[in-house]
């Protein structure tokens, strides 16, 4: 039985095809979960594009596809479904009606354009195309401009570059570091930035969907191993830390802030590139508290979720489709592919193994268990006793990236030599 969409979608997909059709490009900003992707699929239709491309991360692939089908979608135009990193596998990119680009925002780079950013405009800059994303700027109004870069549509098509752009639209900083002076590009104009795209966008709201669901957030702190905070102090106190074959170096603010993050949850990478689980009381305090249950975890680091996998075995899925087939099985995923795209709505909580530096990772993984009946949410972190991850969700929590300026103000560090 095809299943029918929400009146709210209809109403937002027709506003949206009007601006696609007046202005040959429409930014669908969505909360997660209010169905952004059904949307952007009934625009396609009301459109008459017979052939589709839709850019997506690798985890969502297989949810598009279930709506394409779901909706009925597959009878009036046909859905190419792939990642931004599978573009140059395409044999005719002028082949396609209608370009649509999930989680636009990973287009938002700045001063300069990121990789597949250059790949996608050099493909489509003629073509029609719907952008969809739930955090259209996660951390500053400067990630705008080379999201609307990729298109011959953009408000913004006199300026040939961002530094050009930014002339008119951001307030430079000028930071001494070191001997160099360097320009920050971040503090945009918001009112002026957002004042000329607002004629692209459709804005859609959990609210607006009929949601009535709250994220409710929650902390286990573990103790480590004694050895482990052996480390991390010997680490802090002389930035180096020698074995008999490997060598775990922090003689920058930036190493150091990344070796303590791995340390904390039980997992280091030597400088010879080899990664090690050192500490397995995370893991353990995970299985203690949940057993009974049906859980979703976020990892940071690969051999974090080496850890899981050598207490869970079996038991243990990457795979969304495995996780929803499967009572007894739960789910790992790495927090920057997994935050996206994805719906965990089928567990009972959403536990945090570790929590990354980036606000907007904080932002979209913790609402992966929303869907329109469910009224509370449950997140877990696990942090560590003492350990660095307190100070990283003050900040993310704030909707600031916790960076090595903000490790280094919180620890008191100056630069010093290992």
């Amino acid at each position: 039985m095809t299943k029918d969409l929400r009146p709210i979608q209809r109403e937002k997909a027709m506003e949206a095809h009007m601006v696609l059709s007046s202005l040959g490009c429409v930014y669908i900003a969505g909360q997660v979960r209010s169905g952004k992707t059904v949307t952007s699929l009934e625009v396609a239709e009301i459109y008459g594009a017979k052939t589709v491309l839709f850019l997506t991360k690798k985890k969502a692939i297989d949810s598009i596809l279930s709506d394409y089908y779901d909706f009925g979608y597959h009878i009036p135009f046909n859905l190419t479904v792939i990642n931004d990193e599978s573009m140059h596998k395409l044999d005719d990119p002028s082949y396609y009606d209608l370009i649509i680009h999930d989680e636009h925002h990973r287009f938002g780079s700045f001063p300069k354009p990121g990789k597949y950013t250059k790949m996608f405009r050099d493909n489509f800059f003629f073509k029609p195309m719907i952008f969809l994303s739930g955090t259209p700027t996660p951390e500053s109004y400067s990630q705008m401009y080379h999201q609307f870069w990729v298109t011959n549509n953009s408000p913004w098509g006199r300026y040939s570059n961002f530094y050009k752009w930014a002339n008119d639209y951001v307030d430079k900083k000028q930071q001494h570091i070191g001997s160099h002076i360097i320009t920050k590009y971040d503090k945009a104009i918001k009112q002026k930035v957002m004042s000329d795209v607002k004629q692209f966008m459709v804005t859609m709201t959990q609210a607006e969907s009929g949601f009535k669901s709250t994220v409710e957030e929650s902390f286990m702190h573990v103790k480590m191993s004694s050895r482990t905070e052996k480390m991390c102090k010997t680490l802090m106190d002389d930035l180096v830390i020698e074995g008999k074959d490997q060598v775990i170096l922090g003689d920058t603010p930036a190493k150091l802030q990344q070796k303590l993050h791995q340390l904390w949850s039980g997992t280091v990478k030597f400088e010879s590139g080899d990664s090690m689980v050192l500490d397995y009381s995370k893991v353990d305090a995970i299985i203690d508290r949940f057993k009974e249950n049906k859980i979703a975890i976020f990892y940071k680091f690969k051999a974090e979720y080496k850890a899981l996998k050598d207490r869970l075995g079996d038991k243990l899925t990457d795979s969304v489709n495995d996780f929803d087939e499967c009572e007894h099985k739960w789910i790992a995923l790495q927090v920057v592919s997994g935050r996206e795209g994805i719906n965990l709505s089928t567990a009972d909580y959403l536990v945090m193994y570790n929590i990354d530096f980036s606000a907007t990772s904080y932002w979209q993984s913790r609402d992966r268990m929303t869907v329109k009946d469910r009224e509370k949410n449950e997140v877990i972190w696990v942090f560590s006793e003492g350990g660095i991850e307190d100070k990283v969700y003050k900040a993310v929590s704030k909707k600031k990236n916790y960076t090595a300026s903000v490790f280094k103000k919180d620890y008191g560090i100056k630069q010093r030599k290992a």
